[in-house]
């Protein structure tokens, strides 16, 4: 059986969940499901990182041991995830003892590689970031007259300490090869772009340790140094995949991430595996950032969407659904609450849930819910069957490359033209003239159409289109268990099989 092992990052204790970690969670598990029913056999990963100075202060300020902190945050994650359908198959803590383990061992190989050494570090370094700045650098990004990190714009601070170092420098060009030879590696290409002016510009070697504070886990032989939280986060995606044993889900098909960890992901991580003697993920996809209501998303400003929160006002299936639909994925986008409710009430409402609701209408009314065999098909009906059967190979096609919003507008598409279908043919009047067997033939190309439409949208929303499936097979549906290969044929419906009668699917949105 092919597997497929997608990632999320691990989301940093010191952060409330946010639209943001949203955002990853729900497209990773989008992608899962799919996965699951072409077949395959998934491991979908999410977790937290619980080391750091950054959660070493934060606790320290508040009076509690770090490890209390880590808790409440986790439980937070883990009670969220739940709610928004979330089917992760592993839910990992860098504080766990497997994941320590790890982390030591893949110190060790680093070491044994000769990827190591000792000396002294003596630059700038963002605390809130966990990012290591030369003077040159914050001079580019003209950050240097106020020492601030070019990426959060909080104020760096200069470091001089003995450190451990990883031979980063040596691996510039084996990066460079393999990015170059694999133009899947990275997506979207302005991110390919983006890694590829990084590495040519020239790589340092990286501080992989710190002696400054004590919350992580210790240099195997030199307690005193706490390794780089960055080793630690990474090697997460080994830890889950059964490392330093067997390693059945290695290599990871795709690491998603958000733009602002680019590249610990596409250029330490690789090189950390190349130096380590272990493959390479197949695929790094970097999203962009989302802003609300045109501004900037910030704590000083009270404008971070917290996920919980906007349970209290939307349905999970619809925040899914918006998030993955309004922008492509891997821009920046704008979180709008008319925008949503635009997206919804002419996207779902107004047409998926009135091609629902009018097809079951008309076959209770003219059929006691109850669908006839086909006669024989006119061209409108041969060109309605081809648009669903290429719906199904274009969304595969699209979620191959993370095109999310491609992949609902083709399923759109193929509502649109069912509504079309609807009035090129008017049921109503076939129905008048005694046209039964057209009626009939009608009737079921609608109905059949529909549970197509609902199985392709299934991994996005799968509380509704388990709702929208229930009616049209009279019947529970788990859609978890769902199988393309089973269930994605056209005409699966038996004459003879009775349809419940509609219920509102997508209410309007008032």
């Amino acid at each position: 059986m092919e597997r497929y092992y997608v990632t999320t990052p691990i989301y940093y204790v010191n952060d409330e969940p946010h639209l943001g970690h949203l955002y990853t969670t729900v497209a990773a598990d989008v992608l899962a499901r799919h996965a699951r029913m072409s077949g395959k056999e998934v491991f979908f990963l999410t977790g937290v990182d619980e080391h750091g100075q950054k959660v070493e202060q934060a606790a320290a300020a508040r009076g509690i041991a770090p490890i209390e902190l880590a808790d409440a945050v986790v439980e937070r994650y883990r009670s969220l995830w739940p709610r928004f359908s979330i089917s992760n198959d592993d839910f990992i803590r860098t504080t766990e003892g497997r994941h320590k383990r790890a982390v030591t061992e893949m110190w060790k190989r680093l070491d044994a590689a000769g990827a190591i050494y000792k000396g002294f570090y003596e630059d700038w370094y963002c605390v809130p970031c966990e990012t290591y700045w030369t003077g040159t650098q914050l001079k580019e990004a003209g950050a240097w007259e106020g020492k601030t990190c070019p990426d959060c714009g909080r104020a760096v601070e200069q470091v001089r300490e003995e450190s451990y170092f990883f031979r980063l420098s040596d691996y510039q060009d084996r990066l460079l090869d393999h990015i170059r030879a694999h133009p899947e590696f990275i997506g979207p290409e302005s991110r390919r772009n983006e890694v590829l002016r990084f590495v040519e510009g020239g790589l340092r070697d990286l501080s992989i340790s710190r002696t400054t504070f004590s919350w992580g886990i210790p240099v195997p032989g030199d307690p005193e140094h706490v390794i780089y939280v960055w080793i630690d986060a990474l090697t997460n995606y080994l830890t889950a995949a059964g490392f330093p044993g067997e390693m059945p889900h290695w290599p990871a098909n795709l690491h998603l991430i958000g733009k602002d960890i680019l590249r610990f992901h596409a250029v330490y991580w690789p090189c950390m595996l190349m130096a380590a003697g272990l493959p390479l993920p197949e695929r790094v996809f970097a999203h962009g950032w989302w802003t609300v209501e045109g501004e900037k998303m910030s704590k000083s400003r009270g404008n971070a969407l917290k996920p919980d929160e906007l349970l209290e006002q939307y349905e999970a299936d619809v925040l899914r659904y918006f998030l993955l639909r309004e922008v492509p994925f891997g821009q920046d986008g704008d979180f709008s609450f008319a925008a949503l409710k635009a997206r919804y009430n002419t996207e779902l409402a107004n047409d998926v849930g009135n091609l629902l609701n009018r097809s079951l209408s008309m076959l209770h009314k003219y059929r006691d819910g109850v669908l006839a065999a086909p006669a024989d098909e006119e061209e409108g009906d041969r060109a309605l069957v081809a648009d669903v059967e290429g719906m199904q190979r274009d969304v595969e096609a699209a979620l191959a490359r993370q095109a999310f919003h491609e992949a609902l507008e083709r399923i759109n598409a193929v509502v649109r033209h069912g509504n079309r279908y609807v009035e090129e043919n008017a049921p109503w009047t076939l129905a008048r003239e005694g046209r039964d067997a057209r009626l009939d033939t009608v009737l079921y190309h609608l109905v059949e159409t529909l549970r197509l439409v609902a199985l392709q949208l299934a991994p996005f929303m799968p509380v509704k289109c388990a709702a929208m499936l229930a009616q049209i097979m009279n019947a529970e549906v788990d859609v978890a268990a769902l199988s393309l290969r089973e269930h994605g044929g056209w005409g699966l419906l038996a004459a003879g099989h009775a349809c419940a009668r509609p219920a509102p699917v997508f209410p309007r949105m008032e």
